[in-house]
């Protein structure tokens, strides 16, 4: 390639264009060869100015993940003589990659047609980089969003989202959803002779251990508030439920957590409400989550250190 600048650009121009960090080239379009790009590149990406002698090179120097996607789009938008630019990584001569945004401008001839394409070549690693750690902080605030700050496990919000999702999916499919409410007994008791920090301490601990009840991936754990826990179980009838909610209650026994003012039991327990209902078109969620929580209602109201189920009421 002979990296010489067009007989009209003179000296000046050419120390001006090689003395900036953007990498400036040429291309003849109807060979595909470059007639010019600058030295930087060199610096850049490791390949020698010499080894760029056409956009075959230039393809190849790229992202397998990048490459098809990017040139097929700067030859439709060349063929177009549309001005453009894109991003991708091009490979360095070491094994690794550099982020480009390369910046093109498309010399037409007479007759429209493209006749030759310049542009400037930009790192833009550091600029990506930052882009990363935003979608990542954007990602991390997310998960934040639905997570429960004291027990860690997801909150309300989340447990809104999932309960609206896995109604529309048993509706759609005919199957039924569980419902299970929970509620750790006399817990303002608890916490007025504990004190708040021992109540918090409880919260995590509770929380904790009724997490581990589920059998499966998809059955899913909330708190619904204050000390109010709930489970979420996709294609679950209610005798499965029961034994679910069977299970929560031996968890908090097993732990022996004290509750000196408890006026069922010298332990901590947990009154528990358990629906299930495979949703018809007259059905309505917020009217199923009102019944459960009923239910958890009853059982406290039948002296609590229970489980109530719907066909009880």
């Amino acid at each position: 390639m002979d990296h010489v600048l067009p007989p009209q650009d003179n000296d000046t121009y050419k120390t001006l264009l090689e003395s900036t960090k953007a990498i400036p080239w040429k291309l003849d379009w109807a060979s595909k060869q470059f007639t010019y790009i600058g030295p930087q590149i060199e610096s850049l990406l490791g390949w020698t100015q010499d080894s760029w002698q056409s956009a075959e090179d230039w393809a190849a120097r790229m992202h397998e993940e990048d490459r098809d996607r990017v040139f097929n789009f700067c030859i439709s938008q060349s063929l177009q003589g549309l001005d453009h630019e894109a991003d991708y990584r091009a490979l360095t001569a070491d094994g690794g990659f550099v982020w480009i945004r390369d910046v093109v401008h498309v010399i037409r001839a007479a007759n429209g047609e493209p006749e030759a394409l310049i542009g400037f070549m930009f790192d833009i690693s550091e600029r990506k980089q930052t882009e990363q750690q935003l979608l990542d902080l954007q990602k991390q605030l997310e998960v934040l969003s639905y997570q429960d700050s004291l027990t860690g496990v997801a909150n309300r919000r989340m447990f809104d989202s999932v309960l609206e999702k896995e109604w529309l999916e048993a509706s759609r499919h005919q199957q039924p959803l569980a419902l299970i409410m929970i509620d750790i007994d006399y817990f303002k008791q608890f916490n007025d002779a504990y004190g708040h920090l021992k109540g918090d301490e409880i919260l995590k601990q509770v929380s904790s251990l009724l997490s581990h009840a589920g059998v499966r991936v998809n059955d899913f754990f909330a708190r619904f508030g204050g000390e109010e826990f709930a489970w979420i179980l996709p294609e679950t009838d209610l005798v499965s439920a029961g034994k679910i909610a069977e299970r929560c209650r031996h968890l908090i026994f097993k732990a022996q957590i004290p509750h000196a003012h408890s006026a069922v039991s010298q332990l901590l327990t947990i009154s528990v409400g358990v629906g299930s209902i495979i949703p018809s078109a007259t059905d309505q969620m917020n009217d199923f989550l009102a019944d459960v929580d009923r239910l958890m209602y009853h059982a406290k109201h039948q002296g609590r250190n229970r489980i109530v189920l719907q066909e009880e009421v």
